[in-house]
């Protein structure tokens, strides 16, 4: 009867440390995926800071190309407002769009082409672009594991007591796959 009860007490022990565990690695998870995301939304908002300037530069040698100029402010702007990450990714697909019309610009104007500001703000632009990617690359690892143990069986049984949503990933569009030619 004593072991019986001992057995009993051992198990449940054993739950509740498993329970436990399993219960913080979804904290650190979720918290790695929140700083990721943070990290991400950091190099996102340098870009958006930088355009302003790219924008301006352009507007000085192409200034009858507004509508494409608005345009890249426009997305610009709809990016820095998003709300979620769905939203997040439909503006940043709409901005690089918006980045590449503006880029194809300068190929019609050798001024703007040759002009050390244009040169320097596309070469900022392009480190950013790659800090972007990584940080995309990162985010997407962490929520890949997150919405993998969230779906694993013990872990299932303790995120559905967490009310642990699936996380979305960053993607980009099937539109934007292509590379971003930056050409001088």
């Amino acid at each position: 009867m004593l072991i019986g009860v001992v057995i009993i007490l051992v198990v449940i022990g054993l739950i509740v440390i498993a329970f436990i565990g399993i219960y913080n690695s979804f904290i650190i998870l979720r918290n790695k995926a929140e700083e990721a995301f943070a990290t991400m939304d950091a190099y996102l908002k340098k870009r958006w800071d930088l355009i302003p300037n790219l924008v301006e530069t352009v507007k000085g040698y192409a200034a009858h190309e507004k509508d494409t100029l608005e345009k890249v402010i426009q997305a610009r702007n709809m990016a820095m407002n998003s709300t979620g990450v769905a939203e997040m990714q439909a503006n940043e697909n709409a901005l690089t769009a918006g980045l590449k019309s503006l880029f194809a610009l300068s190929e019609a104007y050798p001024d703007l082409k040759a002009n050390t500001n244009f040169i320097n703000l596309q070469n900022q632009l392009q480190e950013i672009e790659n800090d972007i990617l990584q940080s995309r690359k990162y985010y997407n690892a962490v929520v890949k594991n997150l919405n993998t143990k969230r779906e694993l069986f013990p872990q299932s049984i303790v995120a559905g007591m967490m009310n642990l949503e699936k996380k979305e990933y960053f993607e980009i569009d099937d539109t934007e796959r292509g590379s971003v030619k930056v050409s001088f």
